[in-house]
């Protein structure tokens, strides 16, 4: 059979996509600002503050770069089998066999000609000149190496890779100022203290107007009255009298009732579209640049290698920090599931023994209108010739099984119980003829299942699609009527991304913490949390024992354990405590591995900051060890006080290699001492 034809793109194709970064982002002369419509908090105007020009435009280098990695992924993705597995060949492994296979030529030709070794070890080194060769060359002090040691690039790489770090990491706290989130503590203040000027963030914190005690207990107090048992419209905030308007797609704000009265508009900072895709085309661009990749590659490599040594030297140091600990241990610590869909937080199971005990109980109920036609329950069932005796998991059929691996479409479909789209519609929806009750009370047999546990918290996860305009007053009737809530679960509204539904160009290119090293090391330096669920990926796209889970844990990037759907994947009562269980399993996990995942899902969770005070102590969101409570999380302060020096290490390196000339040298590792020299 003949392969398909790749896929037409409408965009203009370059020849390689390993193009170096251009001359602005190198910091030449010829760098100038992105001119914007508003001045936006981490925007240019921060920028000319640094010592090194980190700014760059919109020029058509990265439009195309950006544009040929979007064409080639959309070529691809119908041939891809893995989209999320590290490729047998990577361009890495190839660049690591070339270096090998140049450094034995190098040892064995070390008697012929010069210029011929000279060659040699500047294509070893991927450096032009012999100058170049020179600055790399054996340290002018004992005991005073390079900075291209710990890297292994020529400083010349580091620098490149250390500006556009930098600036990815600016952007990042530019856009989560915008949008009121917090940013990561330690790496703010080391860009703070880079560019000698506090930045105007917007970054939203929670006031310490709750004030926990050193000695409180672990269990924050609750209000006993049930927080929607008192709600009554006419108590909502009075009318402010502003006015909204949409222009093109972004609400303006304006004081008075008239909208057109532009000179009432409210001055609120927002990132335009031209700016938005200059920023986006530039962390594309960097994704995919040759020498940032391998540098970044190697820092995580480091990172992993560098855990390990902690691991040999300090395991059973750890060990013996938690058995100190009076009654805490893993079981009673919190854990969040903080990827968890509402309509399938019940494990199989538990589905069926409701629709069982609903079809005993209210089959006379009008649960569906089919074709103009009111149906009861009971009439439902008939159609599909069924009863509750003849019901069970097997009929069911809601679990994931070999089938569904790669398979979206099955896997979309197990949501129908029996196969049955009407069954989804009455039992796990919100808005259907029976006003979502049967759904609501489900979801309230969950939650008490989470507050007999105690320790278990989850974060449900409802969807709005707008596709309507009441569909978020619809959800909040649906919450407020049935009373659907608990102090162990916090709700979370999602905007599901459907822009490969309507798109005419398919679904958009992967970019994933594996496939990507620059944007996995970008994710370790920002602390941005990710929520992993390995007996989901399992079944769907990635076998268990290939998951990056416990390389991400190692190299110290913000991971936490989730479930996302336990209808069709788990088969405990627990489902939380499973995916723990299997993961310690296999992955031959710590006790103090499993504290330091459980305390990053408390950290990373929408939780309030008072419960978290309760939970975590009241100094949590310290550096370091200051903010780490044993008594509460378990988690020994060596391993705390380990990633936090650590992060430390690698922030410091790439802002001190920006600093330029004559710097102090940085220790990065005990009995190494690392000179950054003038370039």
């Amino acid at each position: 059979m003949s392969s398909a034809p790749p896929a037409k793109c409408p965009f203009k194709k370059r020849g390689s996509l390993q193009t170096p970064l251009p001359a602005e982002l190198r910091g030449g002369s010829a760098a100038r600002p992105l001119q914007s419509a508003r001045s936006l908090p981490g925007t240019p105007h921060l920028l000319k503050h640094f010592p090194v020009d980190l700014r760059t435009s919109m020029d058509g280098k990265y439009k195309e770069i950006a544009e040929e990695l979007f064409c080639r992924s959309l070529a691809e993705n119908e041939m891809r089998t893995a989209p999320y597995e590290f490729p047998e060949e990577s361009p890495i492994e190839q660049l690591e066999e070339r270096r090998q296979r140049l450094e034995r030529q190098i040892s064995q030709d070390v008697k012929l000609e010069p210029d011929i070794l000279l060659r040699a070890k500047q294509d070893f080194l991927k450096i032009d000149s012999a100058a170049d060769l020179q600055s790399v060359g054996p340290p002018t002090q004992p005991g005073v190496f390079p900075l291209a040691v710990p890297s292994q690039v020529p400083f010349t790489d580091l620098l490149d890779a250390a500006k556009s770090v930098v600036k990815a990491l600016l952007l990042r706290q530019k856009y989560m100022g915008l949008s009121l989130q917090s940013f990561c503590r330690t790496t703010a203040r080391f860009l703070r203290e880079f560019s000698g000027k506090n930045p105007d963030s917007r970054a939203h914190d929670d006031p310490p107007d709750t004030p926990v005690a050193a000695d409180a207990p672990v269990h924050p107090p609750f209000a006993e009255r049930h927080p929607y048992e008192t709600w009554d419209p006419r108590e909502m905030p009075e009318d402010l009298g502003y006015g909204l308007r949409m222009v093109d797609g972004v609400v303006h704000v304006y004081t008075s009732q008239d909208p057109t009265d532009k000179s009432t508009e409210l001055d609120l900072p927002y990132p335009d579209l031209q700016e938005f895709i200059a920023d986006m085309n530039f962390l594309m661009a960097l994704i995919i640049n040759g020498p940032i990749k391998s540098f970044c590659y190697r820092r995580l490599q480091y990172l992993s290698s560098k855990f390990q040594m902690h691991v040999l030297l300090n395991e059973m140091k750890e060990l013996a920090a938690q058995k100190k600990v009076p009654h805490r241990d893993f079981y009673n610590i919190r854990k969040v599931d903080t990827h968890i869909h509402a309509s399938s937080c019940m494990n199989q199971k538990h589905l069926l023994r409701f629709i069982k005990r609903a079809m005993k109980r209210h089959l006379d109920e009008i649960v569906h209108v089919e074709q103009g036609k009111e149906q009861t329950l009971k009439e439902v069932f008939e159609t599909m010739n069924l009863t509750a005796y003849d019901l069970s998991v097997d009929t069911l059929d809601v679990h994931a099984d070999r089938n569904t691996f790669h398979r979206f479409d099955k896997f979309n479909a197990k949501y129908n119980p029996i196969g049955e789209s009407i069954l989804r519609e009455i039992f796990i929806k919100t808005d259907n003829r029976v006003a979502g009750k049967y759904f609501a009370h489900i979801i309230k047999e969950v939650m008490a299942d989470l507050e007999e546990s105690k320790y278990q918290n989850a974060e449900l996860r409802l969807s709005i699609y707008g596709r309507s305009r009441d569909e978020w007053a619809k959800l909040a009737r649906w919450a407020v009527q049935h009373r659907v809530h608990s102090n162990n679960v916090r709700w979370l509204v999602q905007v599901p991304r459907l822009l490969c539904f309507f798109s005419r160009f398919g679904r958009p290119p992967d970019l994933c913490a594996p496939q990507a090293p620059v944007l996995q090391y970008l994710y370790y330096l920002a602390q941005i949390g990710i929520a992993m669920s390995p007996l989901s990926n399992n079944s769907l796209f990635l076998s268990y024992h290939r998951n990056p889970l416990p390389e991400y844990l190692s190299r110290g990037l913000m991971v936490s354990l989730s479930t996302d759907d336990p209808l069709q994947f788990h088969f405990t009562k627990e489902p939380l405590m499973e995916e723990y269980s299997i993961a310690t399993q296999v992955w031959k996990l710590s006790s103090c591995d499993m504290c330091e995942l459980a305390r990053n899902s408390v950290l990373m969770s929408g939780f309030s900051h008072k419960v978290k005070s309760y939970w975590l102590g009241p100094n949590y969101q310290r550096e370091g060890p200051e903010g780490n409570d044993i008594r509460r999380t378990n988690v020994p302060d060596i391993r705390v006080g380990y990633r936090f020096e650590t992060l430390c290490q690698e922030l410091t390196l790439l802002t001190q290699a920006l600093q330029g000339a004559e710097l102090e040298p940085i220790q990065e590792e005990g009995g190494i001492t690392i000179a950054l020299g003038t370039h």
